[in-house]
């Protein structure tokens, strides 16, 4: 089963995927496919806030992130790691539990990059907020290093994050029944 739907002017077939028994997805992944990340980058620049640096969460976050930061001839973006790194000093983390993931998971944060974000505007960007933890976690990240969000932003929207004001994103994303029909 697939969901077709227009992003940036391009479309996919998004598979359906389950979640839990009552629950399916589309997986949207954008690794690989160096059309729509650029496409997505540019759109959602062109909504953006301003802002001194961008983060994103470890991994599928990072080809927008990286694309955004390029476009916009940014230097430098932020990454929160799934995982502390040998090079990594002064790390501080918090606790995430996502609905791709089938556990809770870490953040990290690097000591440097929160003495970069220390006072300054930070877009969080991801690829698909549906629950909001990873972006909870983010805040939170962004929060404890000093720096001032200015704005959310995801390519697509999915499930509750649809109704939230505060984010700003390109497209909703439907949740589905088992049958692959859209959920209401």
């Amino acid at each position: 089963m697939y969901y077709r739907m227009n992003v940036a002017g391009l479309q996919r077939d998004l598979p359906i995927c389950p979640v839990n028994e009552k629950l399916y997805i589309a997986g949207f992944v954008i690794f690989g496919d160096q059309e729509l990340t650029v496409a997505c980058a540019r759109e959602l620049l062109a909504r953006a806030p301003e802002y001194d640096y961008i983060i994103t969460a470890e991994a599928k976050g990072i080809p927008l992130a990286h694309e955004m930061a390029r476009q916009a001839g940014d230097a430098k973006y932020i990454l929160a790691r799934k995982g502390p790194k040998l090079y990594m000093r002064d790390i501080f983390d918090v606790t995430v539990r996502s609905i791709t993931t089938a556990r809770e998971q870490k953040l990290y944060l690097d000591g440097a990059d929160a003495e970069l974000m220390k006072g300054k505007r930070i877009l969080i960007v991801d690829d698909v907020i549906s629950t909001g933890e990873s972006l909870s976690a983010l805040e939170a990240l962004v929060e404890k290093a000093g720096g001032h969000i200015c704005g959310r932003m995801a390519i697509l929207a999915e499930g509750d994050a649809r109704d939230r004001e505060d984010l700003i994103y390109l497209e909703k994303l439907p949740l589905f029944n088992p049958d692959g029909t859209v959920m209401e």
